[in-house]
């Protein structure tokens, strides 16, 4: 038996919840509570609120999701300028 197909949306992260949820607004105008999915735990991806995410969702259960990805902001896409770390320590 196959494993059911699960349904993803894009949405906007509304508020940081307790316990590594989050509340997310779908694009579709729904709003649904979401969990951080273990690749982006893995990797250490922050999520904010405001962020652009994706959310897989079940058919069976749409309340309740997971964050796969975070898009990128616009803003923060340049070049970044480069680390001055103005340490007052010296190095041996």
């Amino acid at each position: 038996m196959a494993k059911e197909e699960l349904m993803q949306f894009d949405g906007l992260v509304l508020e940081i919840l307790p316990d590594a949820r989050y509340r997310v607004q779908l694009d579709q105008g729904h709003e649904i509570v979401a969990y951080t999915a273990g690749k982006m735990k893995k990797n250490r991806i922050k999520t904010l609120a405001g962020d652009r995410v994706t959310v897989e969702m079940s058919p069976y259960d749409l309340e309740k999701g997971r964050l796969v990805f975070r898009h990128k902001d616009e803003r923060s896409s340049g070049p970044r300028p480069p680390f001055r770390g103005g340490s007052q320590f010296r190095r041996r």
